[in-house]
């Protein structure tokens, strides 16, 4: 249907979009991972960025000029200006004119004070300062064990599945520590990912910043983005 075509931004398109945007933002989902892996892992249907729920109104006010509605299920509302979205509400899509695809969605991540909380397991959270990582060009992105933990399911998706493998072998055992007790809280009964998460031996391998790299992640529209490092470089965002 042409009321939900997509032509999202590249990663590249994103970050200068957002750069002067007055409040912390993070690359969400899939490309989220595919930064901190350093590859494009799958093809990408849409881009993902979050922000703090209680910053919605300052975003609003910077996409002004955008057409944004907020994603009340089922279908597709405006969002007014002014209009601030309770939990319940938790992603609004954003296209530059109402004849135009779909380029970003973003999603709201529940905070109070310094600290973020999940919303399916509110015991699980940390602090704000720690949930994101940046690449060394300074696009910022959700911390993949983060990130892996909104992908959990009972039974993962096979998408899923593959970022998780994907990921597994360059996450720092603190990172699977969190993870693995994260999904010990939201899923008491057990969850697929658990027993690798107890086992997994950290890959010695940092993909380096390569020209064939950036070729064939240009090719893929994500825009020369990979970098060096592949650990997790937490930083606080500084405006």
């Amino acid at each position: 249907m042409a009321e939900y075509q997509w032509q999202p931004l590249t990663v590249e398109e994103v970050y200068v979009l957002l750069r002067d945007l007055p409040v912390p933002w993070w690359i969400a989902g899939g490309l989220a991972l595919d930064l901190f892996v350093g590859r494009v892992t799958c093809q990408h249907g849409d881009i993902d960025v979050l922000i703090l729920r209680r910053h919605q109104l300052i975003l609003q006010e910077y996409l002004a000029d955008w057409d944004l509605f907020k994603t009340n299920q089922p279908g597709l509302q405006p969002w007014l200006k002014g209009e601030y979205l309770s939990l319940g509400v938790n992603q609004v899509w954003c296209r530059r004119t109402p004849a135009a695809a779909w380029a970003l969605e973003v999603m709201f991540m529940e905070a109070t004070e310094d600290r973020w909380f999940y919303r399916r397991a509110p015991s699980v959270g940390g602090a704000i300062t720690d949930l994101g990582c940046r690449t060394p060009a300074g696009i910022p992105y959700l911390s993949p064990e983060i990130q892996l933990l909104y992908k959990a399911r009972s039974v993962p998706l096979a998408k899923d599945e593959a970022d998780f493998q994907a990921v597994l072998p360059l996450l720092r055992q603190e990172q699977r520590a969190w993870l693995k007790t994260a999904l010990e809280v939201q899923f008491p009964e057990g969850h697929p990912w658990l027993p690798q998460l107890g086992t997994v031996v950290v890959s010695p391998q940092l993909h380096g910043d390569t020209a064939d790299t950036h070729h064939r992640l240009a090719n893929a529209g994500a825009g020369p983005w990979v970098g060096t490092r592949k650990d997790c470089v937490r930083r606080p965002f500084v405006i």
